[in-house]
Order: C-alpha cells, then sequence, then structure tokens
C-alpha cells in the first residue's frame, strides 16, 4: 500500500538525516502506515466507551461475556473506539465507528490461543456501560484499566523482517538501520499497543503461520514452504494466490507486556492478533488469530 505523502516525505527527511540513502527505495517500498495507542491515564471509568486496556470494558446489555471451551470468562484485554481511531488509521481499513473488543483465554500455547474479538456498531452502543470482568477469569490476576490515546505510526521492517542484504554494505550495519528504525517509528515508553506494521518475533514467518490456521485450520510446522503449499491448495490461484494472501493477512492488534497494566505474556513478550484482509474489510472479526511472541 502506498504512503501518504506526509509520510513519505518524513521518511525522505529521515532517510537523509541518518545517511542512509543507498536504502531509501527499499526503506520506503517496505515501511508501513501504522497506528500505536499509548497510556494515557488509568481509568476512572467516568465516560463510557473510551479506548482502553486492561480492567473492564464497556458492554451493551446484550453481549454475552465471552466464555472459553472450559466454560471459563475469558479475560478482557482492551476496548478501541474507532471512531476516535479512524482519523489515524492512514490504511482507511478499520471500520470508521463501532467498538472492537478483545478477549483472551489461557496463553498456553503460544500458537492457536482461544480469543473473542467482537465488532460493535456505533448504534448499537447506546447504553453501553462498565461491566466488571467475572471474579475468575481464564488469567490470573486483576488488570488495572488505562485510557489509550491514538496516533498515526510508520513501522518500517524490524530486525526479523528487514532484508539484510539491501540494509547492510562496506559503510552500514545493522546498527545504523536500528539508530533509522527508531526514529521513523517514534516509539513512545507508554504505548502499549500497535495496530499493523510488522508483529514483532525472531521469524518473518508470524503471517504464514495466521494464515495457515485461518484458511487451512492446520498448525503450522515452522516450515514457510509447507505452509505456501497447503495454502495454494486451498486457493484457485495457486501459489501466487497463496503469497498474496500471506501479504494480505494483517496484524489486527499487538498488546505489550506492561507492569502498570498487570499484562505479563510470559517472559514479557506480545500478544497478537491476526485477520485476513478479506475478512477485515468485510467486518468479519469472528475470523481471526491470535498467538504470543517471547524471547
Amino acid at each position: 500500500m502506498s504512503l501518504q505523502q506526509g509520510a513519505r516525505q518524513k521518511l525522505e527527511h529521515l532517510i537523509k538525516e541518518y545517511d542512509f540513502t543507498h536504502a531509501a527505495e527499499y526503506v520506503i517500498e517496505h515501511t508501513r502506515q501504522g497506528v500505536r495507542l499509548k497510556k494515557s491515564k488509568k481509568e476512572d471509568y467516568t465516560h463510557p466507551c473510551v479506548s482502553r486496556v486492561g480492567g473492564d470494558p464497556d458492554l451493551p446489555s446484550s453481549i454475552v461475556w465471552p466464555q472459553a471451551s472450559s466454560g471459563t470468562p475469558m479475560t478482557f484485554l482492551a476496548q478501541l473506539n474507532l471512531d476516535e481511531i479512524h482519523k489515524y488509521d492512514e490504511s482507511s481499513l478499520l471500520p470508521s465507528s463501532g467498538m472492537l473488543y478483545f478477549f483472551v483465554g489461557i496463553d498456553e500455547p503460544a500458537f492457536n490461543i482461544e480469543h473473542q474479538v467482537l465488532f460493535v456498531q456505533r448504534d448499537e452502543l447506546d447504553g453501553a456501560a462498565r461491566r466488571k470482568s467475572p471474579n475468575i477469569t481464564t488469567l490470573e490476576g486483576k488488570f488495572t484499566g488505562y485510557q489509550l490515546e491514538a496516533r498515526s505510526s510508520l513501522e518500517p521492517p524490524n530486525y526479523a523482517y528487514v532484508d539484510y542484504d539491501v540494509i547492510e554494505d562496506e559503510e552500514h550495519d545493522y546498527e545504523e538501520y536500528e539508530d533509522l528504525s527508531f526514529a521513523i517509528r517514534d516509539r513512545l515508553r507508554e504505548d502499549v499497543v500497535q495496530i499493523f506494521g510488522y508483529p514483532e518475533g525472531q521469524h518473518d514467518d508470524a503471517e504464514y503461520e495466521a494464515a495457515l490456521m485461518l484458511l487451512t485450520g492446520e498448525q503450522y510446522k515452522y516450515s514457510t514452504e509447507e505452509a505456501l503449499k497447503k495454502i495454494s491448495g486451498k486457493l484457485a490461484g495457486g501459489e501466487a494466490a497463496a503469497m498474496q494472501e500471506i501479504q494480505d493477512t494483517l496484524m489486527l492488534l499487538e498488546i505489550d507486556s506492561d507492569d502498570d497494566i498487570g499484562f505479563l505474556w510470559w517472559d514479557a513478550g506480545v500478544l497478537q492478533f491476526f485477520i485476513r484482509k478479506e475478512d477485515l474489510l468485510a467486518g468479519r472479526f469472528d475470523r481471526t488469530y491470535c498467538s504470543l511472541y517471547s524471547s
């Protein structure tokens, strides 16, 4: 997806400032537009239906609290007010209004984690009010709520996704690229949620894993070739269609570990939700994939 003009100008300026013109075309072409959300203040629940992470959700009375297959209520993670976030979504992929709610079951194992993503239209939010979490949910502990503040972000390839052959030469190494990428991301200490961009991880195969499960229901065996073959078998266009499907598998949400909230994904890792672009545009949030990365 092409960058907005302002985003491209910012990239061009930083590339020159950090003396990285040798890889300018690559950085511009592979930088994705996303949304980052930071903790703005501890939640006091005086204003319903704001974007929030942790704590309790604001739910319409018609919504039943999601339960895991064990019968235990799932743990609430976040609610995103899309009316607030829409103006920061330069990709224009998210719905322009309504609310997204994220719930999760236990975080074991790290793949195909039981979860639910709920989408509620704006006109269904009338009367939505704080629903206190059950005393026992799938994750142990109590999680403090924080209001979230969104902003547009630029997301260059991280260490798992970057092409080292392109960014490195006799005068430039990865450490210099890392300095540039930090400047492009402009990440804040209070950032806790990321929409779109590149998933955190050790390998560039998270979309293969998600696409394989979403399209075939099969578990990823740490082989991109095998995953591509299985996905190809599900699509009329063969391998070309499968590669496009993988490219169109998007990171809908990434939630960091955070001491203030009480989230700890294994060893200070991240929880990630993926969705097919086709399903995102159709509002099919019942077709998502959840996994966990921890170093």
